[in-house]
């Protein structure tokens, strides 16, 4: 079984040496968000929620792709980060590859990341062909989180070697990408960043760093000198550096880029999260605060985990709303999906039952 995050911060505060991407520890303040008493977290998991929650993975598996891959959408069928999130949502319930009751939809997903892999450039997840093409750096990202997320779970040795190479090839790609500014852009090269795509990258480092693969510092720092570079001066975050136009979600993507890159605490996270409070769940009604768009649920994905690692403070106030707010958006569908009209419903129910599992401390990017 793949090690928590409260263990591996363990293990790397004792090993000392070779901490490729700065983690807090006991020594540091920002160690005191991790080290926070269990307790302290409410179980907000009510039953309407957890049943919502069961409604959205039953979905998800019974109207998985027959190739295994996920994206209900014309544009989206086969979308390999639409694919890698249903997995993901998947694991959320605590299913694992070919283990549990959804256990064959999540090998199959992973059987139909693995072999988008692309020889030129080597490591690289995407679809060869059609729509995929324009902002192929989201599907790498996230495709290379979920087989991080993954990794440690596959009962197979053959297939765990071969996901073991791809991890290996996806993370140095991504490293590789990285620009002269900290950041990454839609394509495999070298481009003028934004902190959308990067949020994607830097996510997927962490994940496959807190696995034992490799990611120097250097690229961790950068990042944040990146991030921090979007700033504005209300705490929220801009697309590009230096824009001086925040918005909640890269706002929110903004915080957990700061959070993955190893940083905890200090003024740009606390003035993050001050931003973010403003557009909790159902403070909009009166027209106050934030309307969902086609980056609602990209937004409040990225939020709900800033407010998980923030610790008890932030959690108990927002996870009862987001809860709340999305079983009201779920509570006419018969079918137990969400929606999101920009996107397609594997996307949107992916999204919303990732947020309402996250108590469930499963995913180990998230595990306490």
């Amino acid at each position: 079984m793949m090690e928590s995050r409260r263990g591996f911060l363990l293990r790397a505060a004792s090993l000392g040496a070779g901490v490729a991407v700065g983690l807090p520890t006991r020594a540091n303040p920002g160690a005191d968000v991790l080290a926070a008493p269990e307790a302290e977290y409410v179980n907000h998991l009510t039953p309407e929620a957890q049943r919502a929650t069961e409604r959205g993975l039953t979905f998800l598996a019974n109207t998985q792709n027959s190739d295994g891959s996920f994206g209900d959408s014309p544009l989206f069928k086969g979308n390999i980060a639409v694919t890698s999130l249903g997995a993901l949502a998947l694991m959320a319930g605590g299913h694992q590859p070919g283990r549990g009751a959804y256990g064959n939809q999540v090998l199959r997903a992973l059987q139909f990341v693995l072999s988008k892999e692309q020889r030129s450039p080597p490591g690289f997840l995407n679809n060869a062909s059609g729509p995929f093409k324009q902002g192929s750096m989201y599907s790498h990202g996230f495709a290379t989180l979920f087989l991080a997320e993954v990794y440690g779970m596959v009962p197979d040795r053959a297939l765990q070697d071969r996901l073991k190479g791809t991890i290996e090839r996806a993370v140095q790609l991504i490293v590789n990408c990285q620009n002269s500014e900290g950041g990454w852009r839609y394509d495999p090269v070298k481009q003028h960043p934004d902190s959308s795509v990067t949020i994607c990258q830097i996510m997927a480092l962490r994940a496959a760093r807190n696995i034992g693969f490799f990611v120097p510092k250097e690229v961790a720092d950068r990042c944040v000198k990146y991030v921090r570079s979007c700033q504005t001066a209300d705490g929220g975050f801009s697309y590009f550096s230096g824009q001086g136009n925040a918005a909640f979600p890269r706002s929110a993507a903004g915080v957990v880029a700061l959070y993955c890159a190893g940083v905890y605490s200090g003024p740009e996270v606390e003035r993050g999260l001050r931003y973010l409070m403003k557009f909790k769940p159902g403070s909009y009604a009166g027209g106050r605060g934030f309307l969902p768009d086609q980056h609602y649920f990209y937004g409040q994905y990225y939020a709900a985990q800033a407010m998980w690692t923030a610790g008890p403070k932030y959690w108990n106030e927002w996870f009862p709303a987001i809860r709340d707010e999305l079983l009201r958006l779920n509570r006419n569908r018969g079918d137990g999906a969400w929606s999101d009209p920009t996107v397609c419903s594997h996307y949107a129910t992916a999204m919303a039952c990732i947020i309402l599992q996250i108590p469930n401390n499963y995913l180990p990017i998230l595990q306490k």
